[in-house]
């Protein structure tokens, strides 16, 4: 007997009436997704990953980098995750970057999201460390300075200096951080001993100020990285005027033309 195409019929747009709420709920929560990602927070990128939006750009969210990682750093970033979803990135309070010599996530890298031309692991900058003098055992007067002695570039990117006692003429040895040298590779947080990390990696893109590029410092030498800033394009001249008196007091001492 053959089948009631009345039958058939509802059964078509049933089915039809289903997959178009699968295709709404779909839609709903890649759109979830996306807001999530247009509102995902700064986190520490691989070593050489591009800037920002190029970054972003560039990644084929392979994972081939987190595969790279011997020590089990990098992740892939999934829904609720602090990073847009299917990048890569680390959580440095968990597990730092141990700042492999030969660069293995960088090589791993197919499409230059991780910049080939990072050619050595301490010109990479993941972050930039700030230290909190407030929860810091050294600034508080106790003998610590464990983030110095575990920093890769120490003396370098962690450097100590003298600072006094309130109480007393005697001084203790303070870290302090050179963002200039700093990697953000996150082992000084993993090291510091108190309760909550007294050290964290920010972004320093929003953290670091920049000297305008006008400024030269003339107590340095010429050649110190700090007189090294590009100077602006100068303005262009205004045009003279055309009228009889000069701007300014300087119509003062002009001659009064007839």
């Amino acid at each position: 007997m053959a089948d009631d195409p009345k039958v058939n019929r509802r059964r078509f747009l049933a089915g039809a009436a289903e997959a178009g709420a699968a295709c709404v709920v779909l839609g709903l929560g890649w759109g979830a997704v996306s807001m999530r990602d247009a509102n995902a927070r700064w986190v520490p990128r691989p070593p050489g990953a591009l800037l920002g939006k190029d970054f972003l750009a560039a990644c084929a969210h392979c994972g081939q980098c987190v595969a790279a990682c011997p020590y089990g750093t990098l992740k892939i970033a999934g829904i609720g995750d602090p990073a847009p979803v299917g990048t890569p990135y680390f959580e440095p309070e968990k597990i730092p970057c141990y700042m492999c010599e030969d660069l293995a996530c960088v090589k791993a890298c197919p499409t230059g999201a991780l910049s080939p031309e990072l050619e050595s692991i301490r010109d990479a900058r993941m972050g930039v460390a700030m230290i909190d003098p407030n929860a810091c055992l050294s600034w508080q007067g106790l003998r610590c300075e464990v983030c110095f002695r575990d920093c890769p570039l120490s003396n370098e990117a962690i450097v100590l200096s003298p600072h006094p006692r309130e109480l007393s003429k005697h001084a203790v040895f303070v870290p302090e951080i050179r963002p200039e040298k700093c990697t953000g590779c996150g082992l000084c947080i993993k090291s510091c001993p108190t309760d909550k990390p007294a050290v964290r990696i920010h972004d320093p893109e929003r953290t670091l100020g920049e000297i305008g590029r006008h400024y030269r410092l003339g107590w340095l030498e010429a050649d110190d990285p700090k007189n090294q800033r590009s100077a602006p394009e100068p303005d262009a001249k205004p045009e003279e005027e055309s009228a009889p008196f000069a701007s300014g007091l300087d119509y003062l001492n002009q001659e009064v033309l007839p």
